[in-house]
């Protein structure tokens, strides 16, 4: 019952405001009128009629909210301003001051028409503009090809960076979400708004660090703010029924298809997409700018949905349902060296993986603000997967490098018998794989998260409330069929030993979690706000894991019935069970200081922990119960110069608990050539993590330098500590904690026009270090050295760009140096360094005609791998011609024309150096027809 009384205690605060105030206060909040974002630093004053005289004034908060005092009656005016918006204002008179403050609802501000339309008339806008730690890019100075989606365009950003996994960088800073018109774009996942948004219709991309909702909410950081990419239509585009048709087919059987259809009106979204394609969904882009992301395999990807955003003065909601399904055929030829103090080990595979998935995610947003002090916020995610896969792979291991005995090792992966080589072979050999697997796998996922939050009074007083939950469940069946030979054990025979293995594992997880998290935050003098936080959070989750032997079922596979009786064929030593519970409390406490020169954030988080584990391996069952104590602290200090330059540092601390399986002395050999021990002596690792950033910007000559610096210490990192076997060419392993991980980047960028602001400048610079610890086990004293790489490295990239309305011209250049220093094997030293250098043009010809052509030499060198060493000159081309009013574009694409582009990986550690070549389809040409349609308000427009 005295629960009960707190919890409505509690909830009262929500309703009733318990302070009184000694002056009546004009509170608003001042916002963009098209995206209703909050806008900070705006001026808003108060001014008495009717000389105007000022009576006081303010800048806004980060939620855009503000305060103005009002002492007597009579008739006023405020008036609200910002740099790039039409200023606003509003009359006000009263013949008696009311009791209670004044609520002006939102000041909402609109760009600038006559600056927009000047931008359009002389197309002199600034490609580039920023304000604070916001970067604004005007999509009209940049030329793509006719058709183009957000993907095209982003390459050609100055200070954009597309590594080979797809992450995007700009300036330093990875990108996280998607937002249009500051709303979530299908849950702002990356992929889906970079390869169906058109550039066509975009105005303005701007990035900068968006608050996570508690923060936005609360003003209190929770760490999980992140960059995001959010879109601005052009005026006029948005208004209606608009989109884009895509029909591509090519050579060597490619194909893509692509459908959207959007309808915004006012802050009203509604947007469908459909694609399929197998070209890996690439786009055509800044074919002069080196690139070396690859196509691992052949996939067909295949992907529907359906985004909405409601908004009004006191709702929103917005969400998206999406489908997206793959088919892939990926096949590869690894090869991979492993260090240990005796000698290094080399292993050598070829891999093919067929595989298909699906997945349907739901993700909603509802927002209610019932008054201007109360906001409640309700998300649920929902999503359901399955996949289907089929391996097969073929692996030897060798005491020596077979590369030096033959010329392609994965032809030899088996003996050959009457092979000439295979006597050399034979001295080095130490065991053959080969493995069938197929596997289904079911997950179901599911979260929502309800949070309120009232402000009390005046000068930022808040408390907010947080409650969530989740659950997921899966279901894994995997068939595993190997043969594995060791040439260095016998048999009775006196042969070499052979083991074969016919496996059904079942296995399947079950989790729950719940939290609840209550926050307050409180003016303790002007400008200074101590913040509490305290959140409780429990985790149960459960995994059980079943093997049966299928030896005796020749011919079984996986799309067959389960055979009668095989559950008396269940191998007990490789079963497990385990069920964990975590209990975590995070109590946090901040002081923060807002002045209008600089904010400054410093706060500490404590973190009690218990964790149980009932535990069972075989035969073997064990209970632990573990508890831990952690502390981080946390400094975020901002100082703006002014609106177009600052200085921001932040230091956080980020502990990180090792699993609790890892931790027990148990076994698991249920992989004979990697055994796997846990190590009860295992201790958290905690993270120290440094980010300093600096950008200025000058407007008249379009000249912006941004640098950010970045570190990060890892103490007690978990590591394994590897027995290797030279008769099995088999691995135990065993997780231990180590010192020395630690890493450090400096990048520095720099974009200028020169003087007719036709010819823009773009350059960045980074400096990188990373110090990379790990074990190794020499076999003959049985005892681990710590062995030591370090990788030093140089990239820089120089662009230049001229523009005029018939033509683009550019010039793009790169270079990248990598000193790697291993401490043990100074024999493994390698200085590899690639370099790049090429040219793109496009031409707007009479008739409705464009052209545009790209040509780049990529270039590796100083690799020991010589197949690494190699230029790969790449050109792409495209022809289109535009017609019926700009409405349908027919284009020519030619991709990789000179059959140059490899598709190479290359990974390094301090314990292993491992290279991966793919399959995949590059050179090709495709026919594409686009078709536009743009109905604005019932009226067909172009």
């Amino acid at each position: 019952m005295k629960n009960i009384y707190l919890i409505l205690s509690i909830l009262l605060l929500f309703h009733f405001d318990v302070f009184s105030q000694n002056a009546v206060a004009l509170r608003g909040v001042v916002s963009d009128f098209d995206t209703g974002m909050a806008i900070e630093y705006a001026t808003v004053q108060l001014f008495s009629m009717p000389d105007s005289t000022l009576v006081s004034g303010v800048v806004t908060n980060k939620d855009g909210s503000f305060c103005l005092r009002l002492s007597k009656p009579g008739a006023y005016f405020v008036a609200a301003s910002y740099i790039g918006y039409n200023s606003f204002c509003k009359q006000l008179y009263y013949k008696s001051l009311p009791r209670n403050d004044i609520q002006l609802g939102q000041l909402k501000l609109s760009f600038d028409a006559i600056m927009l339309d000047e931008a359009v008339v002389t197309a002199e806008a600034p490609p580039v503009k920023v304000e604070e730690d916001t970067v604004l890019y005007n999509a009209s100075a940049y030329k793509v090809s006719e058709g183009a989606v957000l993907e095209e365009l982003i390459e050609k950003l100055p200070g954009a960076e597309v590594d080979d996994d797809g992450k995007i960088k700009i300036n330093g800073r990875e990108l996280k979400k998607i937002m249009v018109d500051g709303k979530e774009f299908f849950g702002g996942d990356m992929k889906t708004g970079l390869q169906n948004l058109p550039v066509e219709l975009i105005d303005q991309l701007k990035t900068y660090s968006k608050e996570s909702d508690m923060e936005r909410m609360t003003g209190i950081d929770d760490g999980d703010d992140e960059v995001v990419l959010d879109i601005k239509f052009k005026k006029g585009k948005n208004k209606g029924w608009f989109g884009n048709l895509d029909a591509a087919g090519g050579t060597h059987g490619r194909y893509s298809s692509k459908v959207m259809l959007n309808r915004f009106v006012d802050d009203t979204q509604h947007s469908v997409i459909g694609t399929a394609n197998n070209v890996g969904n690439r786009n055509f882009s800044n074919s002069s700018r080196a690139n070396w992301k690859q196509n691992n395999g052949l996939v067909s990807a295949y992907n529907a949905g359906y985004n909405m955003a409601i908004k009004n003065e006191k709702l929103e909601i917005g969400g998206s349902v999406q489908w997206k399904g793959s088919d892939k055929d990926v096949r590869g030829i690894n090869s991979t060296e492993r260090f240990y103090s005796a000698r290094s080990t080399f292993s050598n595979a070829n891999n093919i993986n067929k595989s298909g998935s699906g997945n349907i995610r739901t993700d909603w947003r509802l927002e209610w603000k019932p008054d201007q002090l109360t906001t409640i916020l309700f998300r649920p995610v929902f999503s359901y997967s399955s996949d289907d896969s089929r391996q097969s792979n073929v692996s030897g291991s060798f005491r020596a490098d077979p590369g030096e005995v033959v010329d392609n090792p994965g032809n030899y992966l088996y003996p050959k018998e009457d092979d000439e080589l295979e006597k050399a072979l034979r001295k080095i050999r130490i065991n053959s794989s080969a493995v069938n697997n197929s596997s289904l796998v079911k997950r179901i996922n599911g979260s929502a998260s309800l949070t309120l939050n009232r402000k009390i009074g005046t000068g930022g007083r808040n408390i907010g409330l947080r409650l969530g939950m989740g659950v997921n469940e899966s279901d894994n069946d995997r068939f595993r069929d190997s043969e594995t030979k060791y040439y260095r054990i016998k048999n009775s025979m006196g042969e070499d030993s052979v083991a074969y293995r016919r496996q059904l594992i079942s296995t399947e997880t079950e989790g729950r979690n719940y939290s609840v998290q209550v926050t307050y935050s409180e003016p303790v003098v002007k400008s200074v706000f101590l913040q509490f936080s305290y959140q409780f959070l429990y985790k149960n989750n459960f995994s059980g894991k079943s093997t049966y032997d299928f030896i005796d079922y020749d011919g079984w596979s996986l799309e067959q019935e389960l055979p009668q009786g095989y559950e008396s064929c269940m191998i007990d030593s490789l079963g497990k069970d385990a069920d964990y519970k975590y209990f975590n409390h995070d109590i946090s406490m901040t002081v923060r200081v807002v002045k209008k020169k600089y904010r400054l954030s410093v706060g500490i988080t404590m973190q009690p922990q218990k964790s149980v584990l009932s535990y069972r391996l075989g035969e073997a069952y064990m209970d632990t119960t573990r508890h831990l104590f952690n502390f981080a602290p946390k400094i975020d200090f901002k100082y703006r110069f002014s609106k177009v330059s600052q200085l921001q540092f932040k230091y956080y601390g980020k502990s990180s608990q090792p699993s609790m399986e890892s931790m027990l002395p148990i076994e698991d050999n249920s992989n004979p050539l990697n055994i796997r021990v846990g190590n009860p002596g295992l201790l958290p690792s905690f993270t120290h993590n440094i980010r300093l950033g600096m950008n200025t910007y000058n407007n008249d000559h379009q000249r912006s330098v941004i640098i950010n610096a970045n570190a990060s210490v890892v103490q007690n990192s978990i590591s394994n500590s590897t027995m290797y076997n030279e008769e099995t060419g088999g691995r135990i392993t065993m997780p231990r904690n180590i010192n020395g991980n630690w890493n450090g980047n400096l990048s520095v960028g720099f974009n200028t026009a020169l003087r007719n602001k036709k010819f823009t400048i773009h350059s960045n610079t980074s400096f990188r270090y990373r110090n990379s610890v790990t074990y190794i086990y020499e076999n003959s004293t049985k005892s681990t050295m710590k062995n030591t790489l370090s990788e030093t490295g140089l990239n820089a990239r120089l662009s230049g760009v001229f523009r005029n309305e018939l033509m683009e011209l550019s010039a793009n250049s790169s270079f990248g140096y990598t000193f790697e220093k291993n401490e043990l094997y100074p024999e493994n030293n390698q200085r590899p360094y690639t370099f790049s250098y090429g040219c793109s043009v496009a031409f707007n010809l009479p008739w409705h005609v464009s052209i545009m052509s790209g040509i780049v030499n990529q270039s590796r060198r100083g690799y020991d791998d010589e197949y690494f060493n190699r230029d790969e000159l790449l050109w792409n081309a495209r022809l289109s011609k535009s017609f019926y009013k700009g409405r349908a574009i027919l284009s020519i694409e030619a991709y990789d024309m000179l059959a140059r582009k490899s598709n190479i990986s290359r990974s390094l550690k301090s314990n292993v150096r491992s290279i991966t070549e793919y399959n995949g389809v590059d050179s090709y040409i495709m026919a594409n027809f686009i078709y536009r349609y743009n109905f604005m308000r019932g009226k067909k427009n172009r």
